[in-house]
């Protein structure tokens, strides 16, 4: 395996190879084996671009050889910063088979994240949208070529004025024999979703993703008349291999890839394309709900919607089916590798109230107190995981991952769950984001939860904030419905008490504001609202996030890192270099 990496023990991959878990998949090698099987039936729709599945194979050999004249070489590190166009499977696709390892990487990313991704990785390539929504992209590839020595090649798709710069259309060349890849050695890097620091690295290696598309494609029930479409960012683990764009082309059906997670976009491809399967995070699901009172758009084809990336409150779930007509799957999992999502034959309180189980029989689950001991079922402590696609170290990280993993392998993840008895996990939300009000640690999920329960209340954030006598006092943030007058303080402490909660976890301050600050995924930024939450002086006018382009997690991610979902957040405490372009804040007044 690549030097700075953590293999699996011997004997456990030793294991799963016997067990036929890890079958020695080359993902470069996928294209062509797809193409093989699936010939002229189409793989890859992008506005009116449509590509087959012997197209794709073709260009995917033809950029590989591009690639390999260009002098890239295996082992070789190669940043990929693309949108959600039919460029960015060709180029990972022909990394793979080049035995390069791309590092996937949002196009919200400014200098502060590329250079730490370019420098943690050693990256001598690096491959650009040119100028995408405004922002130019080759001028900050070049700014960083200027400073890394290492990072000699960049590639930019569109005009540029530099004979520094490859054209992306020039990396082409007749195919030409490349060796086969390690099944065991890494593929490709995902980002952890940490939103107090850089993100980390996530080697995923060809065995274990392969397992993880193959197994969850099939739980799915994936045929080649499945049609996926990729609203989130396409880079993101939930996008990409959950079963995602990955799963969807092996089992021979159609990716559509959507510029954008808005309803309007989406809801046009959905009708446009017949798509019968998505996956989307719950700030992106509720715009979607809140749209479909006004959209006459056919959504009937739509058979499936997954949701993911952060925790899915049960007042949300329920509204899935009855307005948009599908079937939920609650997905949890994390770009670090453990997945667990309902079945289609779940009852409806699982399907509403759980997170469903682990789609491995190899996964290992188990939920520890602050002593690293196993709590009895229902009990909610931190989950610990491992196997055979989760991670056994992130990346040259070797005092991170003294923390982060127990002495026999299993990953902390960071997560506040429980389970049930018949093994479903039940999220609470993450470990660091709790109230700790006079020594009582407060889930702020929990709260949250039952917030949303109130009538007049229609999305919730709990932050703490510093108190002199308590060490900290739990403070709410609040949206209110546009139908209804927002309740007083002590409206909502009477409703929360009517449902049993108790007196120290019931707020000791709200305020209700006309949308929430949301992270460049969608997720509630709560950094932003704990600052809010101390100075009540400052203004409520959250700066816009970047668009969550697809335009994402950790995955998405998730993140010792992992939060609730497949999706990344890959935000950071440095601010972007430039003003991104807006995505629409977390609010109730979005028609009308």
């Amino acid at each position: 395996m690549l030097e700075g990496c953590t293999p699996w023990p011997a004997e456990t991959a030793g294991r799963y190879r016997r067990e036929g878990v890890w079958n020695g998949t080359d993902l470069g090698s996928l294209p062509r084996a797809w193409a093989d099987r699936y010939g002229s039936a189409t793989a890859l729709v992008a506005g009116e671009t449509r590509i087959s599945y012997t197209e794709l194979a073709d260009r995917v050999d033809r950029r590989a050889a591009g690639f390999a004249r260009q002098g890239v070489e295996p082992g070789d590190r190669i940043v990929l910063q693309l949108p959600n166009v039919p460029e960015f499977v060709e180029v990972a696709f022909a990394l793979f088979r080049a035995g390069a390892k791309p590092v996937f990487s949002l196009t919200s990313h400014r200098s502060n994240e590329i250079r730490h991704l370019c420098e943690l990785s050693g990256a001598t390539g690096y491959v650009v949208p040119g100028v995408f929504r405004g922002f130019d992209h080759t001028a900050l590839a070049l700014e960083m070529t200027a400073e890394l020595p290492a990072l000699r090649r960049i590639y930019a798709q569109g005009e540029h004025g530099s004979p520094a710069v490859v054209p992306l259309e020039a990396v082409d060349a007749d195919p030409v024999e490349l060796p086969a890849n390690d099944p065991s050695d890494v593929a490709f890097f995902l980002l952890s979703g940490g939103t107090t620091a850089l993100p980390k690295l996530i080697p995923r290696t060809h065995d274990d993703y392969a397992y993880q598309t193959r197994t969850v494609g099939a739980l799915a029930g994936l045929t080649t008349e499945d049609v996926y479409l990729a609203a989130l960012p396409v880079e993101f683990n939930f996008t990409w291999g959950c079963p995602g764009v990955v799963g969807t082309l092996a089992a021979g059906g159609t990716v559509v890839l959507a510029p954008d997670p808005t309803a309007d976009d989406c809801f046009a491809l959905i009708e446009r394309e017949r798509v019968t399967l998505t996956s989307v995070v719950p700030t992106v699901a509720r715009l979607w709900l809140d749209e479909r009172e006004w959209s006459d758009a056919d959504l009937s084809s739509l058979k499936v919607l997954q949701i993911g990336g952060a925790r899915l409150e049960p007042e949300l779930a329920a509204r899935v089916t009855p307005e948009l007509g599908c079937r939920l799957q609650q997905v949890f999992g994390m770009a670090e590798g453990l997945l667990t999502m309902s079945r289609p034959d779940d009852d409806p309180h699982s399907v509403l109230h759980t997170q469903g189980r682990p789609v491995s029989p190899f996964d290992e689950v188990k939920i520890v107190d602050e002593r690293g001991e196993e709590v009895p079922v229902g009990v909610t402590g931190e989950l610990l995981t491992r196997g055979p696609y989760t991670l056994r170290g992130y990346y040259r990280a070797p005092e991170h991952n003294a923390r982060a993993f127990t002495s026999d392998g299993f990953y902390r993840t960071g997560d506040l769950a429980s389970l049930t008895e018949d093994g479903r996990l039940i999220v609470q939300g993450r470990l660091k984001d709790v109230v700790i009000r006079g020594g009582d640690k407060i889930a702020a999920g929990e709260v949250e939860a039952h917030l949303l329960s109130c009538p007049g209340v229609a999305a919730a954030a709990v932050v703490p904030v510093p108190d002199e006598f308590l060490g900290e006092r739990i403070y709410a943030f609040l949206v209110g419905r546009p139908d209804g007058e927002a309740p007083s303080l002590a409206d909502l402490k009477a409703a929360l008490h009517a449902r049993g909660l108790a007196d120290y976890k019931l707020p000791d301050r709200a305020e209700f504001v006309a949308d929430l600050p949301l992270t460049p995924l969608g997720k509630i930024d709560k950094k932003v609202l704990s600052v809010a939450a101390a100075d009540p002086s400052l203004p409520r006018r959250w700066t816009p996030a970047p668009r969550p382009e697809a335009t994402s997690e950790a995955t998405p991610d998730t993140t010792s890192e992992a939060t609730p979902g497949t999706a990344p957040d890959t935000t950071s405490d440095a601010a972007p270099d430039t003003t991104p372009e807006p995505v629409p804040s977390l609010s109730t007044s979005q028609k009308g």
